[in-house]
């Protein structure tokens, strides 16, 4: 192991980037970028922790439905993290940077019913599509928009996978109300 320590740039900067966007302007977006790769990152961890303990009788259903989720945001958190070292910055990557930076909150260790878990993951991609749609205004306001069109791209993911949420918590229709009344 080198014993030689040279950082190269320090975390918190942004340096003049190939892509021509103005330093001030990439500093803005590349900050952008790393609060939504940090709530990427809570996320992740969330769908990381309800497919690790999902029980009951669609245990696997839900257990490769969380699978899939979690890859999807892992994806686009690659894809926010190439974009902002691309725009001259340096992508948070530690969990109590990504903690610091996040705006959404991770569900803490408990482990909840497959509706909670659910509901919580619900709740967290609105607050995240919320924040997306943010940093694509910014990003495009301010004279980039492949970055708009990159954090878009995402954020069809995220709605798709949220709305996919949104019908596991959904009353089973194929039950009549007889039967539940």
């Amino acid at each position: 192991m080198s014993t030689q320590k040279t950082v190269r740039q320090s975390a918190d900067s942004v340096e003049e980037n190939s892509l021509r966007l103005e330093q001030d302007k990439a500093e803005q977006i590349v900050d952008a970028l790393n609060t939504e790769l940090a709530n990427a990152y809570v996320l992740y961890h969330q769908l990381k922790k309800h497919h690790w303990v999902v029980e009951g009788g669609n245990f696997l259903a839900h257990h490769e439905f969380l699978e899939e989720a979690y890859e999807h945001v892992e994806d686009g958190a690659d894809e926010i993290a190439e974009r902002a070292q691309a725009l001259g910055g340096v992508p948070v990557s530690g969990p109590t940077a990504q903690e610091d930076r996040a705006t959404v909150e991770f569900e803490g260790e408990d482990v909840y019913d497959v509706r909670t878990m659910f509901e919580h993951d619900l709740e967290l991609y609105g607050d995240i599509i919320e924040s997306m749609r943010d940093s694509i205004e910014l990003a495009e306001n301010l004279g980039d928009p492949a970055t708009g069109e990159i954090l878009r791209e995402i954020l069809v993911d995220l709605e798709e996978d949220g709305h996919h949420f949104e019908h596991y918590l959904e009353d089973d229709t194929l039950v009549s109300k007889d039967a539940t009344h």
